[in-house]
């Protein structure tokens, strides 16, 4: 498949009210079709009707109209849903309403971290919060609380104070822990000091408890009906609130999972559990998803609002916290959700997802483009696809199409302006050198971009010194700490302006935190990546004292990031991410056990070369952690384990004790992978 056919991707939908079955098409000269979900099918032909005046008592009657409101917004009609919740509840009094238009709010916050709308997020979030306090069932008195210790049937904590609730005061208890969850969560992005984040941290501690009750209740009244001979899911519980607890019940427990086994046996002594595998499974109740079916086993007429929710829920795992952690992880799973989801348009970025998660980033710039395609109202969610595409990009190593991308972000995201100049700085540096050195390079570019400017190699190392000027005064803060890449990026920015204007193997390096090697075909890993890091070696070998390099500065440094490039590349090369579907002619032509034993080679340079590094020390445990990858894959689970061990140590494996630097860069996110990686050494999915 060509890289135009993939980028001007299309969907072909065959409207029906029978359950017919939908495709993708991708593609003109080599057609792929991809399933869409033969049984979905919208429930909501018009906005369903909203009874006046409004009465908490008929708080429910409302839940046929937030559902279509989140369909809107799951179609790419952001702002038609947000103006029908708003239309609908003008004071915003409603349960359901007032609440789901605090969840758009916070939903825009987290997409442009723009202060305004953290603040105005917060703000409907709170004015949420308070409605569900007000229709929750009010709290005892202490001598109430004390009788029920002794009688349960004046029980007015847990499973029991439960079920004396109405239908609505259930729905609001839940409702009352969502809208806690989101403005902590949105708290925490704004705080700038640590008090506020403890205080918001506790809101979370509430937030988990009241899940934690809600999730009892249904797996309480569940058993009772089968006990009764009724069926698995007492039918008197509707599948909105199921849905809802499912969702709560399954992220919380999910986040806690994501802890290091050390810390979570802390955790764990204060009553919470982190059992990934029953996350997982309770996400999944919400659609009705099993690994023996493509298709859910609930309908869109019978799902619960919060459904959609759980399942994306379920992608954020599979295919984002795949970066960090192994152990559950199942892109096939993801795959299902995503084919039966497409028509909700806002999951054609989940695609792509999982096409990259498959190192096919051809196909999944084709559905990131795709998706800027179908919604023009969020311009923020058009940056979470450039964002995408810029790794996509630098996995298939299109420097221009990176370039593009990365200058999209730089002008307009507010995200992350540290990152996004640094990265298009070293794709300008990237694309100056190959232009001096007479590549042939791709005519890529964004179908959505702006065509691209026209630049002499001149300009292009102007434009890149710049840049790298600017990257370390635009570093932002997020409750009061740093952005560890941020921080990483303006520390190479400040490298090059030392060095003269020169970094090693900058965009190359900057694809590995990234995962665009571990996610490019082995053909592009083999000859286009591999040849970087051997023109850089070749530079190195040439210069016989180390000293006379570039004016004495960074030899040691260049040759172990070279070194570990080396590894990586040649690691990827004899053994593909576990996922990957990779057809014939993109597996790279070197014998696996050949690219396997240069790449330990590579690895163990690093290790011996790395007390002599003067900045860098992360190469060093970089090397260890990736090195222990090598080594589970070639079976040798004892060797692994050493290197892990070793990241994990707190040993200083750089340089001596009296010579150590402080901690190095990106240490934080280095540990949650090893931990992932010591915990996954059974599952062989290294």
């Amino acid at each position: 498949m060509s890289e135009l056919d993939a980028v001007s991707l299309g969907v072909e939908t065959k409207s029906s009210t029978s359950n017919t079955s939908t495709t993708a098409v991708i593609g003109t000269d080599n057609e792929t079709k991809v399933k869409m979900g033969p049984s979905y099918r919208s429930i909501y032909p018009s906005p369903p009707a909203v009874k006046y005046p409004y009465k908490p008592s008929e708080a429910l009657g409302d839940l046929p109209g937030v559902s279509y409101a989140l369909e809107l917004f799951l179609a790419s009609q952001m702002v038609e849903s947000e103006d029908y919740c708003n239309q609908s509840d003008v004071k915003k009094e409603r349960l359901y309403f007032a609440t789901g238009y605090g969840l758009i709010q916070c939903v825009k916050a987290l997409m442009s971290f723009a202060d305004e709308d953290i603040l105005s997020g917060i703000e409907h979030t709170k004015q949420g919060n308070l409605i569900a306090i007000q229709h929750r069932k009010k709290a005892a008195f202490f001598t109430s609380r004390l009788a029920g210790y002794v009688v349960s049937s004046l029980n007015t904590t847990g499973v029991g104070f439960i079920t004396t609730m109405t239908d609505v005061e259930r729905h609001a208890e839940l409702v009352y822990a969502e809208s806690l969850f989101e403005k902590a969560l949105l708290g925490i992005v704004y705080s700038g000091d640590w008090l506020a984040f403890i205080k918001e941290a506790l809101n979370m501690r509430t937030t988990i408890q009241v899940y934690r009750t809600l999730l009892k209740y249904i797996n309480t009244m569940d058993a009772e009906s089968v006990a009764n001979g009724g069926p698995a899911e007492d039918p008197s519980i509707d599948a909105h609130f199921r849905s809802g607890v499912y969702l709560g019940a399954g992220m919380s427990t999910l986040i806690l999972s994501l802890l290091p086994t050390k810390l979570l046996t802390i955790v764990e002594l204060f009553g919470y559990k982190g059992d990934r595998r029953e996350a997982l499974e309770i996400l999944c109740r919400a659609g009705g998803w099993s690994k023996d079916s493509d298709e859910p086993g609930l309908s869109t007429a019978q799902e619960g609002v919060r459904r959609s929710l759980c399942d994306m829920a379920l992608l954020i795992f599979h295919l984002v916290l795949s970066s960090f952690t192994f152990e559950g992880i199942d892109v096939g799973m993801a795959q299902k959700i995503i084919n039966w989801n497409l028509k909700r348009c806002i999951f054609l970025v989940w695609a792509g997802r999982a096409s990259l998660a498959r190192s096919q980033p051809l196909r999944a710039i084709g559905y990131y483009t795709r998706a800027m395609e179908v919604q023009s109202q969020y311009r923020n969610l058009h940056h979470i696809s450039f964002w995408e595409i810029s790794i996509a990009r630098m996995a298939c190593w299109h420097l221009r199409g990176a370039l593009e991308a990365w200058e999209i972000l730089q002008e307009e995201a507010s995200w992350s302006k540290s990152i996004y100049s640094y990265g298009m700085a070293v794709s300008l540096i990237e694309l100056a050198d190959a232009v001096d050195r007479g590549d042939t390079l791709e005519p890529e570019s964004l179908s959505s971009g702006k065509g691209g400017k026209v630049r002499t190699t001149t300009q292009m190392w102007e434009e890149a010194t710049k840049l790298m000027e600017k990257v370390p005064t635009l570093r932002q803060r997020i409750a009061g700490k740093s952005i560890p890449l941020e921080k990483f990026v303006a520390r190479k920015a400040r490298k090059y302006i030392s060095q003269d204007r020169r970094l090693a193997l900058p965009m190359l390096e900057l694809s590995y935190l990234n995962l665009a090697i571990a996610h490019a075909p082995g053909n592009v890993v083999e000859n286009k990546m591999l040849p970087e890091v051997n023109r850089t070696l070749a530079e190195l070998n040439k210069c016989n004292d180390p000293k006379k390099y570039h004016n004495g500065k960074g030899y040691w440094d260049d040759y172990c990031l070279a070194k570990l490039m080396e590894g990586v590349c040649k690691r990827y090369m004899a053994y593909p991410d576990p996922d990957a579907e990779l057809d014939e002619d993109q597996i790279s032509s070197v014998p696996r056990d050949q690219a396997g034993k240069e790449a330990e080679a590579a690895f163990n340079a690093v290790l011996e070369h790395g007390p002599k590094i003067e900045f860098d020390h992360q190469l060093v445990y970089q090397a260890h952690y990736e090195l222990g990858r090598l080594l589970a894959c070639q079976g040798d689970t004892a060797g692994a384990k050493k290197h892990f061990d070793l990241v994990l140590s707190g040993k200083y494996l750089e340089v001596g004790q009296s010579g150590r630097k402080g901690r190095y860069s990106l240490e934080n996110s280095l540990h949650m992978r090893t931990h992932a990686a010591l915990e996954a050494l059974h599952l062989k999915r290294l």
